[in-house]
């Protein structure tokens, strides 16, 4: 974990994102069509950009198990960010409902844990982004939710994305201060 010692945002004070601790991240997201992907690649860049230790898995294809070798390492990260589409009437996909199951087998529910993801308007403010909201209620999150209408493009969502890094970043460092 000192690969992130080493990044120049952590020393640059002309950095914008100055950070006196890297800290170390554990993002996992849920994608159906690629949309929450792409919001967890930019996600991903920004936590790195800040001199964080970004550690990913995509839930569709990985166990929390299989991507740290010992899913009890899951409790040591500073920060969990979870990424999902949501599924119909604004349900969490079973694949982040089996990744849930397992981190909190062994990490517990009172990690730091921000929510992020993708959805569609079109049917139903309700069930807009739901599973963001799920996610973020059953850990009862203190962080602020990242929605994104469907897929993630121009400048708009882009710093929605990024605002949301800095927020989520700047929480979580004061929160272990």
């Amino acid at each position: 974990w000192g690969l992130a010692k080493a990044n120049p945002a952590l020393t640059n004070p002309e950095s914008p994102f100055p950070n006196p601790r890297p800290m170390h991240i554990l993002l996992a997201y849920a994608s159906l069509s690629g949309n929450t992907r792409d919001v967890a690649r930019r996600v991903h860049a920004q936590c790195e950009a800040a001199g964080h230790e970004v550690t990913w898995i995509h839930t569709d294809l990985q166990t929390l198990q299989g991507a740290l070798g010992d899913a009890a390492r899951a409790a040591d990260f500073d920060l969990h960010l979870l990424g999902s589409w949501t599924d119909n009437g604004g349900r969490t996909p079973a694949e982040m409902k089996r990744y849930i199951a397992e981190l909190v087998e062994a990490a517990g529910k009172t990690i730091e844990v921000a929510a992020f993801g993708t959805g569609e308007t079109q049917w139903g403010l309700e069930y807009y982004c739901g599973a963001v909201k799920r996610i973020a209620r059953f850990f009862e999150s203190v962080y602020p939710l990242l929605e994104i209408e469907q897929m993630p493009h121009g400048d708009r969502d882009n710093a929605a994305i990024d605002a949301w890094c800095a927020q989520v970043l700047a929480l979580c460092a004061a929160r272990a201060s």
